[in-house]
């Protein structure tokens, strides 16, 4: 792969893209292909590809490849796509600040600490898991809890089995995937411990991973104490409640040696932060538009950093457009502002973007915020679509077109799912 040395390593680029992961790959194609001819892509890894590297199972790039891939697989795809763009890549660097001139500062031992001009920039750094620390579980700080990723990484990549009896607080799709991963290489799990009274993951890995290895999911269930000196050796679960408070006169006690906590993704936004863009309080990643622009003029950011995803396929798409956006941007080629912000409605985590135009497709990503059966997606008064079912845990993706938005002529727009009556359609 063509990689910046210090010999071309340039002072301005079109488009600067921090972060090479699956985000950060599409984005520096998306500037190409918009005609941006410098595009450098910088990431703290040895090496480019992002958390993709770590997950060796299958299930990426149906939607985007038409073909079932593993993640090294997905990665690589993009990764030949960079070099036959011609695209800088400079690993083992970090991003220390992006100002609002578009000056960004670069620390790496190839190059020591380097300001360089971007025409637009993009930030695509991705995620990083929630702690135990994030949930406060009591109890004493023996080895052998640890996130899910974290738990995946030495596995797959390390060769290391972080433990044999394996508890998993969370469902998310990373604790289902570590949950079949830990039974396939001989340890035992003991099951899987959800707060809410619904699974977190996608429903295929629910199934897949828990009910294909008869791993034991227990919903409104959490983790009420940790017990161990050196090591973990047990753990106390309970019950809750409708308000979530755990039932103590419940509680039992779970032998194990090692926990796995898998209770969620945070975008990771120190540069959006210090940037001072526009935070969404739900998604706490940058409040976009339709071209994924942030608050600051010729800032752009996609993927998880924005919200996060369940499929790296929709990652893909949205940073594409992301790197469309910021190349046309450098270029100075600007598109029409939004004329219509979207709202959440009934039954609405969030929605992505946050504005849109009446005058071009979009696609619009959504969570709901509780499991509906049958139901209608509603978009204001002017479309609606019915869908068998919502759960929290599958992003809901809808195409707006003009067409939709021809007779409309306010503002805002909200997007509701409601319960619907009768099969779905």
């Amino acid at each position: 792969m063509h990689s910046a040395r210090p010999s071309d390593l340039r002072g301005r680029y079109d488009v600067v893209v921090v972060g090479a992961g699956p985000a950060g790959m599409a984005a520096a194609v998306g500037a190409k292909g918009a005609g941006a001819e410098r595009v450098l892509v910088v990431d703290r890894e040895r090496e480019a590809g992002g958390i993709l590297q770590q997950c060796i199972h299958h299930g990426f790039g149906l939607h985007h490849f038409k073909e079932e891939l593993t993640g090294p697989e997905y990665a690589q795809r993009f990764l030949e796509q960079v070099a036959e763009h011609d695209v800088d890549v400079l690993t083992d660097a970090y991003v220390l600040d992006v100002d609002a001139e578009r000056r960004v500062s670069v620390l790496s031992p190839e190059h020591g600490v380097r300001s360089l001009q971007a025409g637009a920039v993009v930030l695509a750094m991705g995620a990083r898991e929630r702690t135990r620390e994030a949930v406060r579980i009591p109890g004493s700080r023996p080895a052998g809890v640890m996130t899910a990723g974290f738990a995946q990484k030495i596995v797959n990549l390390a060769g290391y089995m972080p433990g044999k009896r394996v508890a998993i607080l969370g469902s998310g799709d990373i604790g289902l995937i570590m949950a079949r991963r830990m039974v396939l290489e001989g340890a035992e799990v003991v099951g899987v411990f959800e707060l809410m009274p619904h699974a977190n993951g996608l429903t295929r890995n629910i199934v897949q991973c828990l009910h294909d290895f008869d791993i034991p999911l227990h919903l409104s269930t959490t983790v009420v104490r940790i017990h161990g000196s050196e090591r973990v050796d047990m753990i106390t679960v309970a019950p809750v409640d409708e308000a979530l408070r755990p039932r103590m006169h419940e509680a039992w006690d779970v032998p194990c040696d090692t926990l796995l906590v898998s209770i969620g993704l945070i975008p990771d936004n120190e540069l959006a932060r210090h940037l001072r863009v526009r935070l969404d309080p739900v998604t706490t990643g940058p409040v976009v538009t339709s071209g994924m622009e942030t608050s600051r003029d010729g800032v752009f950011a996609c993927g998880n950093a924005v919200h996060i995803h369940d499929l790296v396929d929709f990652v893909s798409q949205e940073s594409l457009l992301a790197g469309a956006s910021a190349g046309a941007h450098a270029l100075g080629e600007r598109s029409a502002a939004d004329n219509v912000r979207l709202d959440a409605g009934d039954n609405v985590r969030y929605c992505v973007p946050s504005t849109i135009s009446t005058d071009r497709e979009h696609t619009v990503y959504l969570r709901v915020r509780e499991p509906m059966a049958p139901c209608t997606l509603r978009l204001g008064d002017v479309y609606e679509r019915p869908l068998r079912y919502v759960v929290p845990g599958e992003m809901v993706t809808l195409k707006v077109r003009p067409k939709f938005l021809q007779d409309f002529h306010g503002d805002a727009l909200r997007v509701s799912v409601v319960p619907r009556e009768g099969p779905a359609t």
